[in-house]
């Protein structure tokens, strides 16, 4: 046995499904061990893309996605995945081919310091330096992935040290050890939320995590206090449920806004601040907080907790819902706001505006979806939308970079989504933009045989970008470009390809193609006038105070 079958036999024990990446002249040997192991290799068409594929699995299966590529431009081509997983919270072990120990010492072709490279976009970086210590090396590396808040790890490995002979064999796996709240911390946050008048709970990513949605909804319900979510703590409440405000994290005032406005607690819950600000829903640092997280709060001027319950989330609201002494109906206004928040999603179901409004686009996107099939956004002026307007009865369901926000995850993110679940329909969303940065990736989807749909909001440019130009200088600069005809694109590549014409044909489209036995791609002209006209509805936003 060498040094590489020695490190696959330890992916084998921490239950590693499969290893996306490219070969290359440096990982030879990881790539023999691969091919008589039991994991999967999905050979990707470019790194980045590998990366996005395990940054979605780890996201979805709260178990670390793997990827790997040689040294030098393929490890560099790597780290946008890598980064996006560590700011998302997603679990994932990047593994880099590395020159051999012989030749560090010298200027070496391709030879970059790979550790010291993706040390600021990981948890944690290190070389397998020598053949005994690859045990250590990889269930370190998995449990610190794994352990919360999750994130990226990443493996060196030398070709001249995967090569040569291994004595060893797997440690064994521990589970995470679950940590519990001090009861001092839930008798003060129970103390708060029983005093407060119109509290609001803000639910993030972390509550996903920790499989709380039941604990959140019992926690909202019996204690009637209205629920907004993060963009990516999307569905921990459904959204049909009637004290769900929906999500909050737009750098613009909105509806949701008025409900921070007119609080007097937030009890935030697996709550990042990598999310959304907090000095956008509490600029003053005036609002008191109550945190409840697997993490102590992170340092802000305008998230100062008063108490921080830290420790298993379930069980922390469980703990608070049996002391705080709360009764009768939530706040009339928040109540009121949730009107408002519903007349404007419904406003737009029937819009027979050609290009489509992207309010119409998201509409139809809901009544296709059944309540566990899962939407990848990509980054751009669409994810604004589909963050405002696209809304989730379950938990992962739709799934949004909002940490390090990388474009060109959809539809990478999507070719994970259907290995993990492949009976479930899944939607790429995506810009023109994000959908040309990897879009060679649909070629690895029809090669692992599992069919979704790409839906390109097409604007011919950088959408987002041109909405922010438009805001700051009231003009626009250096966003536009062409594309290629979509439709003969996908059918050069072997896949469907449609082309929306009129408001009345997306819904039996994405029906059609979502019944495709091969990746479909769908072109949707969409009308971004609607951009400017949000942020003018925005600047126009007045709340009422309640007292």
């Amino acid at each position: 046995m060498n040094t590489a079958e020695l490190l696959v036999q330890c992916l084998e024990n921490e239950g590693v499904e499969y290893v996306f990446g490219l070969p290359g002249e440096e990982n030879l040997h990881v790539l023999e061990a691969l091919k008589k192991s039991s994991i999967q290799f999905i050979t990707t068409r470019h790194e980045q893309g590998a990366a996005f594929m395990a940054d979605v699995y780890g996201r979805l299966t709260g178990k670390a996605g793997v990827c790997l590529s040689t040294l030098g431009p393929g490890a560099t081509n790597l780290m946008t995945g890598v980064a996006d997983a560590n700011l998302d919270g997603a679990p994932l072990v990047a593994i880099t081919g590395q020159v051999g120990t012989d030749r560090m010492h010298i200027e070496s072709h391709q030879y970059l310091d790979l550790v010291a490279m993706f040390a600021p976009v990981t948890k944690w970086s290190a070389q397998i330096v020598r053949p005994s210590i690859t045990p250590e090396l990889v269930r370190r590396a998995f449990k610190r992935s794994q352990s919360e808040k999750p994130g990226a790890v990443h493996i060196d490995v030398p070709e001249n040290i995967a090569a040569m002979p291994a004595a060893g064999m797997p440690l064994s796996k521990t589970g995470l050890e679950k940590t519990y709240a001090s009861f001092h911390s839930i008798t003060e946050a129970a103390t708060a939320i029983s005093k407060a008048h119109n509290p609001l709970l803000l639910v993030g990513n972390g509550a996903i995590r920790a499989n709380a949605s039941e604990a959140v909804t019992e926690f909202a319900t019996r204690l009637n206090i209205p629920v907004i979510n993060t963009f990516m703590g999307k569905g921990v409440i459904p959204y049909t449920h009637p004290l769900a405000l929906w999500a909050v994290g737009l750098q613009l005032r909105d509806f949701i806004n008025c409900a921070f406005d007119n609080t007097d607690l937030v009890i935030s819950i697996g709550y990042d601040l990598i999310e959304y600000s907090p000095k956008r829903w509490n600029p003053a640092g005036e609002i008191p907080i109550v945190h409840v997280g697997a993490n102590p709060a992170e340092i802000d001027s305008s998230y100062i907790p008063l108490a921080e319950v830290v420790g298993d989330i379930s069980d922390s609201l469980n703990e608070i819902l049996q002391r705080a002494d709360r009764s009768g109906k939530p706040n009339p206004y928040a109540l009121e706001l949730q009107a408002d928040i519903r007349a404007d999603y419904e406003h737009y179901a029937n819009d027979p505006g050609y290009p489509i409004k992207p309010q119409k686009l998201i509409y139809d996107l809901r009544q296709v979806l059944g309540p566990e099939d899962i939407l990848i956004s990509d980054v751009g002026a669409h994810k604004m939308w589909i963050a405002r307007n696209y809304h989730c009865d379950r938990p992962n369901t739709c799934l949004i970079s909002n940490g390090f926000a990388a474009m060109g995850i959809a539809i990478p993110g999507a070719i994970a989504a259907k290995l993990v679940y492949p009976d479930r329909k899944v939607i790429a969303a995506t810009g023109d933009g994000g959908f040309m940065m990897n879009c060679q990736e649909l070629e690895t989807a029809l090669r692992v045989g599992h069919p979704f749909v790409t839906l390109i909001f097409n604007d011919g440019g950088y959408g987002l970008i041109e909405w922010k130009q438009h805001n700051q200088f009231g003009e626009s600069t250096y966003v536009r470009f062409g594309n290629p005809d979509f439709v003969k694109l996908a059918e050069s590549m072997g896949l469907k390809g449609y082309r929306v014409e009129s408001a009345t044909d997306l819904i039996p489209m994405l029906k059609a193609a979502l019944a495709d036995d091969v990746p479909s791609v769908i072109d949707c002209p969409v009308d971004y006038r609607e951009n400017l006209r949000l942020t003018q509805k925005s600047g126009d936003l007045s709340c009422k105070l309640w007292e």
